[in-house]
């Protein structure tokens, strides 16, 4: 036994916006959504659900059978766009799971942070005897922050809302977090942001008014033309590094967990590690969730039974700024 994750939990919320709802919200047909979007429907938070509150959903799933005194550590992982600004959410989901005995804090990387979360759990584990249980906890409510009439957010447009959680625990008999390998190239740093609410831009009438709080892309023609040359390679170079890392190559890999991007960079995805589609999970019926999809991927996997004793599976994402991270799961559960 090893390092590893011993279970894992997902809450969506029940509103559900399908890709004709879409259509009708941002004018592109439905049939484009569903086909270069790669989204058939999404889960959209009410009013009464945030960020924290979907974290907490999850980590009860992931805690079932588990005693919430044996967690030392909850790290929030999740979206930046939370309840309350300037404010932890890590404090209220340890309170609210019963997680007396755990410190909490957050790490956050945008869409890159699940597979940078896991190794960060599994180095705390290794490095400190007195941790034993570690959960990892995120949450979004994205879909708050789309502007569907302003078209520089297009790629934006299949943002969702949701939970999940993963317990990393020091004797895994399901699991076994092996190597990572994270990329950052800080000239992106500048492209996607939300314009106000900082210190730059102080929320003020003015920014209300022109629409400023919303998630934006200051130049998208700019960012694609230096982005769609390296985002493939690096997507690739971090999962190839992260199986070498662990003593694997991309043919042993028996499932991608990846985020959930539009149809054509999945695909391509899969081309440049030469995997067919039945070995990656596409979230298609969920939308992008900034760091929780590849979580939800192994929540899935495991759900499906899509995975063995000794399969591989590699978690990896990106993250605007630009972060690419990829960590390497060995697979341990009983054989379906």
């Amino acid at each position: 036994m090893g390092i590893g994750i011993k279970s894992t939990g997902v809450f969506f919320p029940p509103g559900i916006e399908t890709a004709a709802d879409l259509a009708v919200k941002t004018g592109i047909p439905e049939q484009v959504i569903i086909e270069k979007f790669g989204l058939v429907q999404k889960h959209v938070a009410d009013d009464g659900l945030h960020a924290s509150d979907l974290a907490i959903g999850a980590g009860r799933e992931a805690l079932k059978g588990i005693d919430p005194l044996s967690i030392d550590v909850v790290i929030y992982f999740g979206s930046p766009h939370k309840d309350y600004y300037v404010w932890s959410s890590a404090p209220k989901i340890q309170h609210e799971l019963g997680a007396k005995n755990a410190y909490a804090f957050e790490i956050m990387n945008v869409s890159s942070c699940f597979p940078i979360a896991l190794k960060v759990a599994k180095d705390m584990i290794a490095s400190d005897q007195s941790i034993q249980n570690i959960l990892l906890a995120g949450g979004c409510k994205e879909s708050q922050i789309i502007d569907y009439a302003n078209p520089r957010s297009r790629f934006m447009f299949n943002f969702a809302d949701g939970g999940t959680a993963a317990l990393v625990t020091r004797d895994s008999s399901q699991s076994e977090i092996l190597g990572s390998a994270i990329l950052t190239d800080g000239s992106f740093h500048d492209d996607v942001r939300t314009p106000a609410g900082g210190s730059k831009h102080f929320a003020s009438r003015e920014t209300v008014e022109k629409n400023l709080h919303y998630i934006d892309v200051k130049d998208p023609q700019s960012m694609k033309e230096r982005l769609d040359p390296v985002s493939i390679a690096n997507f690739d170079h971090v999962v190839r590094e992260a199986l070498h890392r662990s003593g694997y190559t991309p043919q042993d890999m028996k499932l991608l967990l990846p985020l959930h991007t539009k149809r054509s960079m999945f695909k391509e995805l899969l081309q440049s590690l030469e995997l067919p589609e039945e070995k990656a999970i596409y979230l298609n019926h969920h939308g992008h969730m900034s760091s929780l999809d590849p979580c939800i991927g192994v929540h899935f996997a495991q759900e499906r039974g899509l995975l063995n004793p000794g399969d591989i599976a590699v978690a990896v994402s990106a993250g605007t700024g630009y972060t690419w991270a990829a960590t390497v799961v060995q697979w341990k559960g009983e054989k379906r």
